[in-house]
């Protein structure tokens, strides 16, 4: 039997492979064994429905996401009124049903999207 010998992988998001740009926020994407990771930084005042939706013409979010709030506070807004606040430490689970966004308070919101990463805010997905 013959043993496939395979490196470790080392990225850092200071080095990303992608970065896309919206209003008031960025979304940073590594890829590395077949998985896309992502880290969303989105300063006060952010709104996905505002700086994102309209430059792919979506009134909100259909991507799953499952994820870590680094620091920050955000929420998770749907359309049947359901708002859930994120804050440093959750680990979440977002579901692709339809929701909007925002950060709440005065601080940047960052957090790493372990599921989802390579469909957010991409044109077509």
């Amino acid at each position: 039997m013959t043993v496939t010998k395979v490196d470790v992988i080392l990225k850092r998001f200071d080095n990303p492979d992608e970065v896309t740009h919206f209003e008031n926020g960025k979304f940073e994407t590594v890829t590395l064994g077949g998985m896309t990771i992502g880290r969303a930084t989105c300063e006060p005042g952010w709104k996905w429905s505002v700086d994102v939706g309209p430059g792919f013409g979506a009134q909100f979010c259909h991507v799953e996401h499952v994820g870590m709030v680094l620091s920050g506070v955000a929420t998770a807004a749907f359309s049947d009124g359901r708002v859930t606040e994120m804050k440093p430490g959750d680990v979440f689970y977002v579901p692709s049903e339809p929701h909007d966004s925002w950060v709440v308070g005065n601080e940047p919101y960052v957090s790493l999207h372990f599921v989802g990463a390579a469909k957010y805010a991409r044109k077509g997905k």
